[in-house]
């Protein structure tokens, strides 16, 4: 061992904990497909709640999804045969586009767009009473890896969201869909699904069930995560589900580490 690799273990004594950057934060993401594509009707009440939880005091970072139109330029990429990287490239933009929608409807009320770059500014947009807002995309681009028998890129809006709370220091990340959260099936194609109010990624995970609310991808990385130990799903067409979940209560479903 070098006298360098010595020296730096001497100041890291025990097991690894990073710092928690900005565990106040609340990290959200607002579905594409579920929310955006829905429009007017979806979109406006659910930004009415961010704006109260802000104006409360609450620290928001809004995140978009892709939705039907990432779904698109998927399918057509995949069938051109491109690469998962090249895809992962394409898909971002779409997510981009919704942020920049977002960050529009809520410029009045200090809505700011911001790059993944911007993340050490957050300090500053937050405390001047911003709502900072971006796309769900994590920027992994070309380099993204690729899946064994898909071509699709495995982190999407859902993996970003997640990665974005986990580096904050966020206990929990909140996703805005349209359902009430966790069921055993598709809800819209079986009725008879039941809804699950908690589990743990093993729990789920062991379940096998054959639709999950986030992208998988995020459930094998929860019980990795250092920070951020909770997923928290919630129907945004409800009204008071995204302030109350904003405020800490447990609506919606709960996927612990």
């Amino acid at each position: 061992m070098t006298a360098e690799r010595k020296t730096l273990q001497a100041h890291v004594p025990g097991e690894y904990q990073p710092t928690a950057v900005m565990p106040d934060v609340r990290v959200v993401k607002i579905g594409g497909q579920s929310i955006l594509d829905r429009g007017r009707a979806a979109v406006f009440p659910i930004l009415d709640e961010i704006v109260e939880a802000r104006r409360q005091g609450i620290q928001v970072v809004l995140l978009a999804g892709g939705g039907t139109r990432a779904r698109h330029i998927y399918s057509i990429a995949s069938e051109l045969e491109m690469p998962t990287g090249v895809i992962a490239t394409l898909g971002k933009y779409i997510p981009m586009q919704n942020a920049r929608m977002l960050q529009m409807l809520l410029a009045k009320h200090g809505g700011l767009y911001i790059l993944p770059d911007d993340f050490e500014k957050l300090p500053l947009y937050l405390q001047m009473g911003c709502i900072p807002v971006m796309s769900g995309m994590p920027p992994f681009g070309y380099w993204e890896k690729r899946e064994e028998g898909s071509r699709i890129p495995p982190h999407r809006t859902d993996a970003g969201v997640f990665l974005s709370a986990e580096f904050l220091g966020s206990r929990r990340a909140i996703f805005i869909k349209d359902e009430d959260g966790l069921y055993t099936d598709d809800p819209k194609k079986d009725p008879t699904a039941t809804h699950i109010p908690r589990i743990t990624a093993q729990e789920l995970t062991a379940r096998g069930l054959p639709d999950v609310v986030v992208e998988r991808v995020v459930v094998e990385y929860l019980p990795r995560a250092q920070w951020c130990k909770e997923l928290q799903v919630i129907n945004g067409l409800k009204p008071g589900q995204v302030l109350a979940a904003l405020k800490g209560e447990d609506v919606g479903t709960i996927i612990s580490a």
